[in-house]
């Protein structure tokens, strides 16, 4: 047993060099600082298929079921986590296809829910997603609350999880983009230069911000 509590950081975005996965190393980083050891499971570099599998469908008569390989080392890693802190772009008020395929195809039947004692209770939970919208546009509160009952509430809570939050970065693109009350979509002008880099360096303090209160409520 490790002797530092261990932080799973799942990385959930299709490029590399992406915002994304630049806030999520920002975030690893701050974790390590607060003493945790952090796994990193970026699920791009694993190639990782978010499609159902007949080995990774549930069997709603046998809650032991083994299930493939892969999910299996990756219910073994949400295990060993005390924290578990998915990062990710907000596509469509929801978190994308690879992401929803991994709670598809880990947090499964017998695992993550289905018994009277849930194997994930005591962890705790942070979703740090990245939105494009301002954080004054009219959808803005929709997207949290739309996103806190989808992930907090329909998945961590779910799954015995009771410590879990939602925190979005807004205006992430550095364009500003609206929606008015007709539904009618404009983007502005590209942040460049020194605006630019303010822009994104109080992007990266933001991140550390949310990191630090959640670990803040121990």
């Amino acid at each position: 047993m490790n002797a530092r509590p261990t932080a799973l950081v799942v990385i959930a975005h299709h490029r590399a060099d992406s915002l994304t996965a630049h806030i999520a190393a920002r975030t690893a980083t701050r974790l390590e600082s607060a003493g945790y050891r952090v796994d990193r499971l970026d699920l791009r570099a694993e190639d990782y298929d978010p499609r159902m599998t007949a080995a990774d469908q549930p069997d709603w008569g046998d809650r032991d079921k083994v299930y493939s390989d892969q999910t299996e080392a990756h219910m073994r890693r949400i295990i060993e986590a005390d924290v578990i802190i998915p990062v990710f772009p907000v596509y469509w008020m929801s978190v994308p296809a690879i992401l929803k395929g991994w709670i598809d195809r880990v947090w499964n039947y017998g695992f993550a829910y289905g018994r009277s004692k849930p194997k994930l209770a005591g962890k705790r939970m942070l979703w740090l997603g990245l939105a494009g919208a301002e954080k004054d546009d009219t959808t803005a509160p929709l997207m949290k609350q739309t996103l806190e009952m989808n992930l907090r509430d329909g998945i961590s809570y779910y799954t015995g999880i009771a410590e879990a939050a939602v925190e979005l970065l807004y205006d992430t693109e550095g364009e500003p983009q609206r929606v008015d009350e007709h539904g009618n979509f404009t983007k502005g002008e590209a942040l460049a230069g020194a605006e630019r880099e303010s822009h994104y360096a109080a992007l990266d303090r933001e991140a550390v911000g949310y990191v630090e209160k959640f670990l803040s409520l121990t």
